[in-house]
């Protein structure tokens, strides 16, 4: 009776009050499901502003084509950047609950914020006057009125970093891993986490972008707003159906530990017998085995005399003297960072669908049956592309895996270096198609308006985002994947906002190549690649350079994945994901 007792609870989670968490009333579906809703918002609010905000930026804020495409990459750069942040917050401090709920209000101010500087007039330039098919000259904003503007911008950016860095581990504390009903459960979370999230993008980049364009800017981003603020609101009320995990302490203070212990040693001499480095024997579960890789590291677990007291008994003092695991767990870490550098470009190349695409498309025929495609809509392709590629690799899993032993289809590494390929077939076939649309430039200068569509249709755009998008589902998922398997167990939230720094590095890379490349090329007619005006530069030979620079970089991706050598726990987990989905 006492046993049946116990088992009602759970060791590592509490409730909302810091008890043992009762397993009948606490956790599972409808609590994962209330905290998904939170992702589900973010993601529609987010993708639904970032995705059409190159043509705010340059059509109602009247910034140049470079600069409104290089705001574009930065906003969205920044909100993938402060999920470290996040991480960090959230492990040290917060807690993974409190973290969502205060990111998560901040985000919906921000939006808010957006919705009523598109509302007032005061807060925006005053349109462009037209003048025989050409514009004399357009207001530029003033100072406070791109300061409000990025005020809010920035806010919902720091919304997405501590929302997007604590949502899916909080989802999976829902469920108990010691359970084999509920660890089942979690893999099916798990799996379809993504899909439901990219639903949300998808309506944000067709129904939103859609409202944005034709209703008004205000009204979009006031269904953003509130759809937050709803979110939020049913948050709250799954607060005593949670379970909640401990701050157990930041892995970034681990890391410093190691570095400092081991740079206050340099000097001494590792001895011949590893055995004699420090180590704590008593958990010989987390405990991991030395290795050779990065020995500079391991002078942080030497014993000297002064980590020893008058007694001769070691003091504990993790500034100057580290575990063999804690100083391994940093060698795992470090491990995984040329895999996760080799995967920026695929998120520089991703951010131009973002931006001079959106403007591509503005340019261009993009009615069916009368009915008027907003240029941002285009996206929608990329991400109807990233859950066709999802469900249908879900669907032909069994069938891979029967060719393979019962081993999952694609490695993570694999998922990664597909992904890459595809965005450099992506962007080859975006520089054919801008080529094809500069010729209608050309042939249509003398009688078409710099204001007027191209007699072309925008569908040419299509393979560039279809491309991409199928990356986008291999890339997500095998990039995610490996940096959670492949990281420490104390690490696996630093990990995740590693995962998605990757995003922002990607996104700041984008602004900084176009920086360059305007610099070099200029900014004259017929030379400079990226000009004010789209329709005067030469983006096909932009895209053509992220081609080859996307290759460049798939050579040195697959050096690097013929050399890394998967960590135990990936094979293991592996193996248990083929056995959990044939059951």
């Amino acid at each position: 009776m006492e046993e049946s007792k116990k088992s009602c609870f759970i060791s590592d989670r509490v409730d909302y009050k810091g008890d043992p968490a009762d397993r009948n009333t606490t956790g599972g579906w409808v609590p994962a499901a209330l905290i998904v809703g939170i992702e589900v918002s973010e993601r529609l609010s987010t993708m639904g502003i970032i995705v059409n905000l190159v043509t705010y930026l340059k059509g109602t804020m009247h910034q140049s084509s470079t600069t409104s495409s290089n705001s574009t990459s930065n906003v969205a750069g920044t909100s993938f950047l402060l999920c470290l942040l996040g991480g960090i917050l959230a492990d040290s401090f917060l807690g993974r609950y409190w973290t969502i709920a205060i990111f998560s209000v901040i985000h919906a101010l921000g939006t808010c914020m957006l919705a009523i500087s598109a509302a007032l007039p005061e807060l925006r330039p005053s349109e462009c006057n037209l003048h025989h098919d050409f514009p004399l000259k357009c207001e530029e904003p003033s100072s406070f009125q791109m300061g409000i503007l990025y005020t809010a911008l920035y806010s919902m950016a720091l919304g997405v970093g501590g929302i997007k860095s604590s949502v899916s581990g909080f989802g999976t504390e829902q469920f108990d891993q010691n359970d084999e009903k509920e660890m089942s459960e979690m893999a099916h979370f798990f799996n379809r986490f993504y899909l439901i999230i990219s639903f949300g993008t998808l309506l944000a980049v067709t129904v939103l972008v859609y409202v944005q364009d034709q209703v008004g800017r205000s009204w979009g981003y006031g269904i953003c707003s509130a759809s937050m603020f709803l979110s939020i609101v049913a948050f709250l009320v799954g607060t005593k159906r949670y379970r909640y995990r401990e701050c157990t302490g930041s892995p970034i203070i681990q890391i410093l530990q190691v570095i400092v212990a081991a740079i206050r040693k340099r000097k001494a001499e590792l001895p011949t017998d590893l055995s004699f480095l420090y180590d704590k024997a008593s958990d010989k579960e987390s405990t991991i085995s030395h290795t050779d890789k990065y020995s500079c590291l391991d002078k942080g677990a030497i014993i000297t005399g002064m980590d020893r007291g008058a007694d001769g008994l070691t003091i504990s003092n993790p500034w100057g003297l580290c575990t063999v695991t804690e100083v391994e767990e940093v060698k795992m870490l470090i491990r995984i960072l040329p895999i996760m550098a080799s995967t920026i470009i695929f998120w520089t190349i991703r951010a131009q669908l973002l931006s001079f695409s959106v403007q591509q498309a503005a340019t261009m025929e993009r009615t069916i049956e009368n009915f008027p495609i907003p240029p941002a809509s285009f996206n929608g392709f990329f991400v109807g592309s990233t859950i066709i590629t999802l469900i249908m690799y879900d669907r032909l899993l069994p069938f891979l895996r029967q060719s393979s032993n019962g081993v999952q289809g694609f490695t993570n590494l694999q998922k990664i270096g597909i992904a890459i390929f595809l965005s450099i077939l992506g962007m080859a076939a975006a520089s054919f198609a801008e080529m094809k649309r500069l010729e209608v430039v050309r042939a249509n200068r003398g009688s078409t308006s710099t204001s007027s569509t191209l007699p072309i249709t925008a569908f040419y755009l299509l393979p560039q985002f279809v491309l991409v998008g199928i990356g986008d589902g291999f890339m997500y998922t095998g990039q995610l994947d490996f940096f959670i398997t492949e990281s420490p167990k104390g690490m696996k939230a630093i990990s995740t906002g590693l995962f998605l720094t990757t995003n922002a590095l990607g996104f700041f890379g984008s602004s900084i190549l176009v920086t360059i490349i305007t610099k070099v090329t200029g900014e004259e007619v017929g030379h400079g690649w990226l000009l004010s005006r789209i329709n005067d530069s030469r983006l096909d030979f932009f895209y053509a350079l992220l081609a080859v620079l996307g290759f460049i970089n798939l050579v040195f991706y697959l050096v690097l994945a013929s050399w890394y050598k998967p960590s135990p726990v990936e094979d293991a987990h592996q193996k248990i994901n083929g056995k959990e989905e044939k059951v």
